[in-house]
């Protein structure tokens, strides 16, 4: 292997530094143009995610009184997923929660699963 002289990689370290020195960034204002109903549209899917149930978890499927002790059971147990009974003939099923992604619905489902062995999450059909 060849060696660079002392005196020679000074010199190209000097001017490697030298060259360097005079970038500078470009600099600049940048101006968007956008249609107004960008806004308008943007307005009207935050309130459709807000109010669209990606996933629930299904904790009864049965006759009618059973959904209602389990919705009884499950509002003293959680007061913080809201509970809805369904009709399906035949069965009334009760549904818990409104989780916008599957991990918080699994995150849920391991606190519901102490009470509620059967209950399962799920992505209901959009109508």
């Amino acid at each position: 292997m060849m060696k660079i002289p002392f005196k020679l990689s000074i010199y190209i370290l000097t001017f490697s530094l030298g060259s360097f020195s005079n970038l500078a960034a470009q600099e600049g204002v940048v101006e968007v143009h956008q249609d107004k109903q960008i806004d308008a549209l943007l307005r009207v899917k935050k309130e459709v995610n807000a109010t669209a149930a990606n996933y629930k978890i299904q904790i009864y499927s049965g006759n009618r009184s059973g959904a209602e002790k389990a919705q009884t059971d499950f509002r003293n147990s959680f007061s913080e997923w809201p509970s809805t009974k369904e009709f399906e003939t035949p069965n009334y099923k009760i549904w818990v929660g409104n989780f916008k992604t599957r991990l918080e619905a699994d995150r849920a489902l391991v606190k519901i699963k102490r009470k509620f062995t059967n209950a399962f999450p799920f992505k209901p059909k959009q109508e």
